[in-house]
């Protein structure tokens, strides 16, 4: 029996677990350790891949694992962080029940994560980049806004207005379902062809402008990062 060709299916398992546990401590209102466990399945979710390539070992049923525990971790933990701002969102309490249906729009964020998923599977095109918005960039996106909006005291003050308001929250709903299925070219951190400055010059200025963010504005930097990642794939595209 060959135990390194089941390392890669049991990082992802842990990568799942992680995303459950996530779910468990959010309704609990563990907020930042329910966040930091979306955080270690997208560690999880690289490493899986990198064990993968490490031991050489390839199959289908790793291939379908990985995205199973992506719904999870990056699809459903995502849409209920942000059901749970929602469904505490002062507005939506004081609106007599006609808003109270409101938080349930957060779901299609699971729902477009799986749609992604799947499209991803079938999809021969991205193996070095991708096309649409990664679940994981989707996921830790709405974590960290989250986690924002629910702060006392920000190192960027009018972040936490913008991300506790109701009409910011339903705006980034459908555009989320939309990068995520869309054809928009975005490079991925795979260092392909080797770690040279020359090939990698997209990922490493990314890397270091999302570490200083992290650096400087906490939970904040995080956020930034994810809107930084975006914007420079759409103007950089999948270098």
């Amino acid at each position: 029996m060959n135990i390194r060709s089941h390392v890669p299916n049991a990082v992802t398992l842990l990568n799942l677990l992680s995303g459950s546990l996530s779910i468990i401590l959010l309704f609990k209102g563990y907020i930042e350790y329910s966040a930091l466990c979306v955080g270690l399945s997208a560690v999880f979710d690289f490493l899986d891949g990198f064990f993968a390539k490490l031991f050489n070992v390839k199959s289908f049923l790793g291939k379908e694992l990985d995205s199973l525990a992506d719904v999870i971790s990056f699809g459903l933990a995502p849409a209920l962080f942000l059901f749970y701002l929602m469904s505490n969102n002062e507005y939506i309490k004081a609106s007599d029940n006609y808003l109270a249906f409101t938080p349930y729009l957060a779901l299609f964020i699971a729902a477009f994560s799986a749609l992604r998923l799947a499209k991803f599977n079938l999809d021969t095109r991205q193996t070095v980049s991708f096309l649409g918005l990664p679940t994981p960039a989707n996921a830790v996106f709405f974590v960290s806004l989250v986690v924002v909006a629910l702060q006392k005291e920000n190192e960027i003050p009018f972040l936490n207005e913008i991300t506790g308001s109701l009409w910011v929250q339903l705006i980034v709903i459908p555009l989320s379902c939309y990068l995520l299925i869309s054809e928009i070219p975005m490079f991925a951190l795979k260092f392909t062809k080797g770690y040279g400055l020359k090939n990698n010059m997209l990922r490493y200025s990314f890397l270091t402008i999302a570490l200083l963010c992290i650096f400087l504005f906490d939970w904040s930097g995080i956020l930034l990062s994810v809107i930084i990642y975006i914007g420079m794939s759409l103007i950089f595209g999948d270098r």
